[in-house]
């Protein structure tokens, strides 16, 4: 009788073309799951669910603009955890980064608005978030670099800290004790060609750009790369890993405040404990599911905010419980998440010592 034997081993290099293959047939796979899980526990029809989300997600050009904007701002969150995470510093605090920078955006706008030159104004908005943003982002990397603290815990510990300040001034600047700040659109960024969202958009194209060119192209790219495979090896090649874990959490803080001021500036013109919305630790799903590539995370971030949109689209058109559509986003990320053990490893099966894929 014939043993046969699986191993797992993993590949060395994929074509562009297999990881496209597979990606695929995993979007394929997880639509006809959810097609079966949506008709066995609603009755209705998986076309016209899809359908729905579809609508949810283009059925206008005011939810064009708004699905465009949305991928922007996640975008531009899963540029700034991206370098961190590159070097293998786990960030878990960019929604706090984000927050902070919203808070000094906001703070800037209901104090200065009306004692500053509009042109003065956007000026220091875009200052004042982006060194809030690098003061919370580099406070655990202080640590980190200093004395090896847990970036993980030190960061989520810090998005709780940004949850209260901001609590702390609705409370306190807000007089009618709703916690309500009211929108000041008249202080916001500006609006280019009678679109709102517009230089959001722009602006987060710019730095995916920049973002690419960085850890592709420069040296501190490269520090980064070296760093987050090997700390030693880094060290012995003559990177000060100190002084690169401080600079990235920098770039990382900055980037979170951008995400702040759009949201905030751009956006909002007002700011809560809920701005962030989350974003932050979806931007990590993001980044991963790109392999920490600013490119490829345009379009990841495109499926999650697809997903979302068209989930809430799903929830009012059929009055179903949101539960239903959140099983359906559920089920396509797993299969797009699990697709990649097959573009990372390949099983091989051993016949009387012979191996075969």
């Amino acid at each position: 009788m014939k043993k046969m034997n699986f191993h797992i081993v993993k590949r060395d290099q994929v074509s562009w073309k297999y990881s496209f293959l597979i990606r695929a047939l995993a979007i394929l796979a997880s639509l006809l799951v959810s097609a079966v899980v949506i008709t066995l526990l609603t009755q209705k029809n998986p076309i016209a669910i899809y359908s729905s989300m579809i609508k949810g997600a283009f059925g206008s050009s005011l939810r064009i603009w708004s699905l465009v904007q949305n991928i922007a701002v996640l975008l531009c969150i899963s540029l700034a955890v991206t370098p961190a995470f590159k070097m293998k510093f786990w960030n878990c605090g960019a929604e706090g980064q984000v927050l902070v920078g919203g808070l000094a955006t906001v703070s800037v706008m209901m104090f200065l608005g009306d004692s500053l030159p509009y042109p003065a104004l956007v000026a220091v908005m875009i200052l004042a978030s982006v060194l809030a943003g690098i003061i919370w982002a580099v406070i655990p990397a202080f640590f980190k670099a200093m004395w090896n603290t847990n970036e993980t815990l030190f960061t989520l510990m810090m998005n709780y800290v940004a949850i209260q300040l901001v609590a702390f001034f609705l409370k306190y600047f807000v007089k009618s004790g709703s916690g309500v700040l009211t929108p000041m659109p008249e202080y916001g960024l500006p609006v280019i060609f009678n679109q709102p969202y517009l230089l959001n958009i722009i602006t987060v194209a710019v730095l995916t750009a920049v973002v690419y060119v960085y850890l592709k192209k420069t040296k501190q790219g490269y520090e980064i790369s070296v760093v987050g495979e090997s700390e030693n090896t880094a060290r012995y090649i003559g990177i000060n890993v100190r002084k690169v874990i401080v600079r990235t959490l920098v770039v990382s803080g900055a980037l979170c405040g951008i995400a702040g001021l759009i949201l905030v500036g751009g956006t909002n013109h007002t700011i809560s404990t809920t701005t962030a919305g989350g974003r932050g630790f979806t931007a990590i799903m993001v980044s991963w599911l790109a392999k920490f590539n600013p490119i490829y995370m345009i379009l990841t971030s495109f499926l999650i905010v697809f997903l979302e949109k068209g989930a809430g689209q799903v929830s009012t058109d059929f009055r179903l419980p949101s539960a239903i559509s959140d099983i359906v986003t559920g089920i396509i990320l797993f299969f797009i998440i699990g697709c990649e053990f097959f573009l990372q490893y390949k099983i091989l099966i051993s016949k009387n010592g012979k191996e075969n894929d």
